[in-house]
C-alpha cells in the first residue's frame, strides 16, 4: 500500500477543521444552531440603550388614550427612572404625562422622536439636572411643567429648542440664585414671557431667599456676596444675616397644591394642612380636591374665582359651618363631596347657585333631625336631578339612622295641632272683633297726646 504523502494529509486536515470547530461545545450546532440563534435574536429585538435609559423598557400600565383627537400617554406614578423612547407608542403622543415618578436627570436628546408634543408634565419627580440639549426637537411644545423637583440651576440654552413655549412652571424648586442662573432670570423677565417661571423663588443665598425670580435684579447674581448683600440691604432695608420673616397670609393654591393640566386642569390640595380654603384658585380649574385638611368653616366667596369648577371635594375636614354665599358662583358644579365632616345642617340659601349639580355626598356628618334640616330636603325636592347620598339622621337618639327625607315627611304629617283655651271670651268669634277694635282704640289714645285728642267723628259699622 502506497503511503499518503504528508502534504496531502495536511490539506485534508485543513478541510475537516471547520466542521470539527462547529461541533465543539458552546459554539452552536452547525447550520441548525445558527438558524436558531438568528430566530431568537429577532424575537428579542435589537438591544439599544440611550443615555436616558434602556429604550426597550416600558413601564407597565402606561395608558395611551385619545382625547379630542389628541393622543395622551399617561405614565404618571409608575416609578419610572428614565424617559421611554418615542417608538414605544403606537401613535405619536401630543401630551406626555410623567408626573410623580423617580426621574433624576434629563440627558441630552432625552425627547428625540417626540416632535409632536404639545405638553410635557415632569412635575413631582427628583430632577436635579437638565442638560442643555434635553429638549432638543420639541419645536411644537407649548407647556412644560417642572415644578416640585430639585432643580437649583438651569441654563437659558435649555429653553432655546422650544420656540413656541408659552407656559412654564418652575416653582417649588430650591433655586440657587447665583451667577449660573443669570441667563435664565433675564429670560424670565422679558415682558413677552409673562407665563414663564411665575411663582418660582430663590432658596439661597440668604439675602435673596423667598424672592421671586421674576423680581430678582440680575446684576446682583454675579457680584461678590458682600457687595450684593450690601446693595440688597440698601434697596430693601434688610441689614442682618437673619432670614427675612414671612408675613402670615392665606396660602396660595397655585404654589402649594399640585396642578395637573391634561386632559383637564385639576388641582390636588389634599393633605396640605389647610385650615381655610387657599387663595389664588385659577378660574380655569375644572376639578379641585381639598380633602383630608382641617377646614372647619367655609366662608363667603371662597370659590368666587373658580367659575369653571365641575367637581369639588371637601371630604374629611372638620367642616362645621357653611356660610351663605360660600358656594356662590359655582354655576357649573356637577359633584360636591361634603362627606365625613361635622355638619349638623345647611342654612337656607347655601345651595342656591348649584343649578347643574348631579351628585351630592353627605355621609359621615352629624345631621340633626329638627326643623333646621328641612331646607336641605326642600332644596332636593326642587332639584330632582340631584343624586344625594348619606343624608341620615345622627341625632336626636330616637331618629338616629333614619333617612332625613322620611323624618321630614313624618314631621309634616304629625304637625302639632293648636290647643283650645278655656277662656270663651277669646275663642268666641262674635266677640273677637269687638275686643280687637277696643284694644286698638285704647292703644291709639295712649300713643296720642291728650291735647291733640278730638272726639271720634266716625262710626264703626260691622257687616254681617
Amino acid at each position: 500500500m502506497r503511503a499518503i504523502p504528508p502534504l496531502l494529509l495536511f490539506c485534508l486536515f485543513l478541510l475537516l477543521l471547520p466542521s470539527i470547530q462547529m461541533k465543539k461545545p458552546g459554539k452552536g450546532r452547525g447550520l441548525k444552531g445558527a438558524r436558531h440563534k438568528l430566530t431568537r435574536d429577532r424575537a428579542r429585538g435589537p438591544r439599544r440603550h440611550s443615555r436616558s435609559g434602556p429604550s426597550g423598557l416600558v413601564s407597565p400600565n402606561c395608558l395611551e388614550s385619545p382625547e379630542s383627537g389628541h393622543v395622551f400617554v399617561d405614565c404618571q406614578e409608575r416609578r419610572l427612572s428614565f424617559i421611554p423612547t418615542a417608538n414605544t407608542w403606537s401613535n405619536k403622543p401630543k401630551h406626555l404625562l410623567l408626573a410623580r415618578n423617580r426621574i433624576k436627570v434629563l440627558h441630552d436628546g432625552a425627547f428625540l422622536g417626540y416632535e409632536n408634543l404639545d405638553s410635557l408634565d415632569l412635575q413631582q419627580n427628583q430632577i436635579s439636572l437638565v442638560e442643555d440639549g434635553a429638549f432638543q426637537g420639541l419645536t411644537k411644545l407649548t407647556t412644560l411643567l417642572l415644578q416640585h423637583n430639585r432643580l437649583q440651576t438651569l441654563s437659558e440654552e435649555v429653553l432655546i429648542p422650544m420656540p413656541n413655549l408659552g407656559y412654564l412652571r418652575l416653582y417649588d424648586n430650591p433655586w440657587n440664585c447665583l451667577c449660573p442662573i443669570d441667563s435664565l432670570v433675564r429670560t424670565l423677565q422679558v415682558p413677552s414671557n409673562r407665563n414663564l417661571g411665575n411663582h418660582a423663588r430663590c432658596a439661597k443665598p440668604i439675602w435673596l431667599k423667598n424672592m421671586k425670580l421674576k423680581h430678582v435684579d440680575p446684576e446682583l447674581l454675579c457680584k461678590e456676596p458682600d457687595l450684593a448683600n450690601n446693595q440688597q440691604s440698601n434697596e430693601t432695608g434688610y441689614t442682618g444675616a437673619l432670614e427675612p420673616s414671612s408675613i402670615r397670609s392665606k396660602p396660595d393654591a397655585t404654589t402649594v397644591c399640585f396642578t395637573y393640566h391634561y386632559p383637564q386642569i385639576r388641582m390636588d390640595c389634599s393633605n396640605r394642612g389647610f385650615t381655610e380654603v387657599p387663595s389664588g384658585i385659577p378660574d380655569n380649574v375644572v376639578h379641585i380636591d381639598l380633602s383630608h385638611n382641617s377646614i372647619s368653616h367655609l366662608k363667603a366667596r371662597d370659590f368666587h374665582a373658580a367659575k369653571s369648577l365641575r367637581t369639588l371635594n371637601l371630604s374629611n375636614n372638620n367642616m362645621e359651618h357653611l356660610d351663605k354665599g360660600s358656594l356662590t358662583g359655582l354655576l357649573h358644579l356637577q359633584e360636591l363631596d361634603l362627606s365625613n365632616n361635622n355638619l349638623t345642617f345647611v342654612q337656607h340659601g347655601v345651595l342656591e347657585d348649584l343649578y347643574f349639580l348631579l351628585h351630592l355626598k353627605l355621609e359621615g356628618n352629624l345631621w340633626v333631625c329638627d326643623y333646621s334640616i328641612q331646607y336641605m330636603v326642600y332644596w332636593l325636592s326642587l332639584h330632582p336631578g340631584v343624586s344625594p347620598s348619606g343624608l341620615v339622621c345622627y341625632s336626636p337618639l330616637e331618629y338616629a339612622g333614619e333617612s332625613v327625607e322620611e323624618y321630614v315627611k313624618a314631621y309634616n304629617r304629625e304637625c302639632p295641632k293648636q290647643q283650645s283655651r278655656p277662656d270663651q271670651d277669646q275663642t268666641d268669634p262674635k266677640l273677637w272683633n269687638t275686643l280687637m277694635e277696643a284694644q286698638a282704640e285704647l292703644e291709639e289714645e295712649e300713643l296720642e297726646p291728650s291735647a291733640l285728642r278730638v272726639p271720634q267723628k266716625y262710626q264703626i259699622i260691622r257687616l254681617s
